[in-house]
């Protein structure tokens, strides 16, 4: 038996409509492309042009544009005119908290009280 896609709630839980699953896959999907989740990191700790980005991420200042074009189209980075030059930021903390904290998980990193994953 299949069932309507609906808005969902876990327990204690804010509400997942097919809309906001939609939004949700969208940004992890822009941050899918290795580039782009690179370009997301290095921003996360602080302002970049284009030419530091390239050199930071190993591509040509070209390739880093199109995804920076991508990144900013998906409201998950701006930029600002800093003389003649476009300055990159993140400026969402939420976005950093979850790179950082996945990042974090790869590497291993414990969470507080010495337990790692979700508790049942």
């Amino acid at each position: 038996m299949i069932r309507a896609a609906t808005a969902s709630r876990p327990a204690g839980g804010e509400e997942m409509t097919p809309e906001l699953l939609q939004t949700a896959a969208g940004m992890f999907g822009m941050l899918a492309a290795t580039v782009r989740l690179h370009i997301v990191w290095i921003l996360a700790h602080g302002e970049r042009d284009v030419g530091s980005l390239a050199e930071e991420v190993g591509a040509t200042a070209q390739v880093v544009s199109q995804h920076l074009a991508k990144l900013r189209l998906a409201g998950l980075v701006h930029a600002r005119r800093e003389g003649r030059r476009q300055v990159y930021l993140v400026d969402d903390r939420h976005l950093v908290m979850m790179v950082r904290e996945m990042v974090a998980h790869l590497q291993g990193a414990s969470l507080p009280g010495g337990t790692r994953g979700v508790s049942a």
